[in-house]
Order: structure tokens, then C-alpha cells, then sequence
């Protein structure tokens, strides 16, 4: 089965905007300063551009992008 990855582009922005911002809300709610680490995938999502998926040569956890 193949996946699209356009689609899954799609769902990945968001989720990295949404889970920058939930970091970085636990972090100012609990005072512990890992948590501030969550401005990454915000960054990373508001740009488009993951750092780990260019290093890495994939664009997802499910293998690498085929745009055949």
C-alpha cells in the first residue's frame, strides 16, 4: 500500500504547530524549562521545514518521500 505524501504533509504541519504550542503551554503552567523545547516543532511547522527529515532523508516516520 502506498502513501500519499501529500496527504500526510498535510497532517504533519498542524500536529507540529499543535504540539509546539501544548509544550511550551506545560512549560510557562509548570515552570520546567525542558518544556520550552516545543518552540522547534512550532518553528518547524510554521515554516514547513524539519530539520530531523532533512538529516534524516525522509519525510515521515513511514519511510521515504517518492514523488514517482
Amino acid at each position: 500500500m502506498a502513501i500519499d505524501a501529500k496527504k500526510l504533509r498535510k497532517f504533519c504541519r498542524p500536529f507540529r504547530i499543535i504540539l509546539g504550542l501544548i509544550l511550551i503551554g506545560v512549560g510557562v503552567y509548570t515552570g520546567i524549562r525542558w518544556f520550552y523545547l516545543g518552540v522547534i516543532p512550532l518553528i518547524a511547522g510554521l515554516v514547513g521545514f524539519c530539520p530531523a527529515c532533512a538529516m534524516t532523508g525522509q519525510c515521515t516516520i513511514f519511510g521515504k518521500d517518492k514523488t514517482e
